[in-house]
């Protein structure tokens, strides 16, 4: 019988445009991009030059500070171009993809055989070890750390995610292989929900299954490391996406590289909110292509709205990928009175507004900030809907005054001498 822990507080926004449940499968495209910036932590180093040919799976960019850490390509075919800004930094690697897919083969193999050694070096031979991150910092993990344990939270809960256990369906025998994997190297928990009921979660072998039981945000693993294993300092665990667990799977059960995944459209500028199935760099613009419904005044995010990024037509599926999002602006919106009018469409946490009363209701919210940047107030918010036992609003105010001050050393010592200069020092 799974573990199940109850959280009590939290918060649930329902906003207008999750996913149904019907999938479109977007077919090959001409070009991919590769964007190492999805990949936090990683300093890359290009392996490749424009005019190279690649097979799937063979490395394209390393991390600068640990080379034997690999990043696959998700296609065959010739490095088109390397794309890059200010001070050379690496933007994208474009790939010219062939007609016939050709794939490198890394021979499969049978995982529960395998030592923890070869399992690590199988995923770095393959190019997959820097899907693994790690605690603390939520980086991009290297091979020279021993976690404390590893983390896979299949509850998505954040609003508009997608649900995992409709990715799930096809993939159970290499989501298993892939949980195997990870259990020759560390101890391995996996997080799900109350209402998840698939049984490759719920009798999943080789990992502790533990149930969340509560409101957002329950499927963060953060969250859930903290009611588990708890992070002290000086120690590191790591964590891997659902997805990745089954990219490791077909590794082993295939001896390729296969990273296709499925992704949620959702928000109330989507036409017709659903899954699509695409693979890892492939643009938004095919991705998105006639699912909006207008090209202006649209906020686009990669991954879901709270934790995601900004995005553009000109991005492309990478690492956080597991939704793209897209709403309205607001830029044209007028509002007479503001927040002063006693109003039943807009959402609140404190009943301000006449919506509490509707009971559960989608809500089509905009991108607005609804006011400018200003000092956080000790108020208690934070802490009404943190399901962990520390200071919420303590915290993020140290670590905004920490950043302030290390901003300000370095600007005054990047520019301490001009400022001499204009001084006559």
């Amino acid at each position: 019988m799974a573990n199940v822990i109850k959280l009590r507080k939290g918060l649930n926004i329902h906003l207008k445009g999750t996913a149904a449940e019907t999938k479109r499968v977007v077919g090959p495209c001409s070009e991919y991009v590769v964007r190492p910036d999805s990949f936090e932590g990683v300093v890359p180093k290009i392996v490749v030059h424009e005019g190279d040919r690649v097979e799937v799976g063979d490395a394209l960019f390393v991390d600068k500070n640990y080379p034997e850490v690999k990043f696959a390509s998700p296609v065959s075919g010739t490095v088109k171009a390397v794309e890059r800004g200010e001070r050379r930094k690496i933007l994208g690697i474009k790939l010219q993809a062939d007609e016939v897919q050709k794939y490198h083969d890394f021979g499969q193999r049978n995982v529960a055989s395998l030592s923890a050694d070869e399992v690590k070096n199988a995923l770095l031979e393959a190019g997959l070890f820097g899907f693994v991150y790690q605690l603390p910092y939520a980086v991009s993990t290297n091979p020279q750390t021993t976690p404390k344990a590893i983390f896979v939270s299949a509850l998505r809960d954040m609003p508009l995610s997608g649900n995992f256990e409709f990715e799930l369906q096809g993939n159970e025998q290499d989501f298993q292989t892939g949980l195997t994997a990870l259990s020759k190297l560390g101890k391995t928990y996996l997080g799900i929900g109350k209402e998840q009921k698939a049984n490759a979660l719920l009798n999943a072998k080789d990992v502790e299954v533990t149930i969340f039981d509560g409101p957002c945000p329950a499927g963060n693993v953060g969250v859930q490391v903290n009611h588990i294993a708890p992070v002290n300092k000086g120690e590191v665990v790591w964590t891997v996406d659902p997805t990745f667990v089954i990219f490791f799977g077909r590794l082993f059960n295939t001896g390729k590289v296969n990273l296709r995944r499925i992704i949620a459209l959702g928000g109330g500028a989507m036409q017709s909110p659903m899954y699509v199935e695409a693979l890892f760099g492939t643009p938004f613009s095919v991705v998105l292509k006639d699912a909006l419904t207008r090209q202006e005044d649209v906020r686009l995010i990669n991954g879901n709205p709270l934790t995601g990024t900004k995005s553009c037509l000109d991005d492309s599926v990478g690492v956080k990928t597991s939704e793209i999002t897209a709403i309205r602006e607001g830029a044209e919106a007028n509002e007479m009175f503001g927040w002063i009018m006693p109003r039943t469409n807009q959402f609140s946490t404190s009943r301000s507004y006449f919506s509490w009363l509707m009971g559960k209701k989608e809500y089509d919210l905009d991108a607005r900030v609804k006011g400018g940047e200003r000092h956080i107030i000790m108020s208690g918010e934070y802490d009404s809907v943190l399901p962990m036992d520390i200071y919420g609003e303590f915290l993020i105010k140290a670590s905004s005054q920490a950043i302030s001050t290390k901003w300000n050393n370095w600007a005054f010592m990047r520019f301490r001498p001009k400022i001499l200069h204009w001084l006559n020092l």
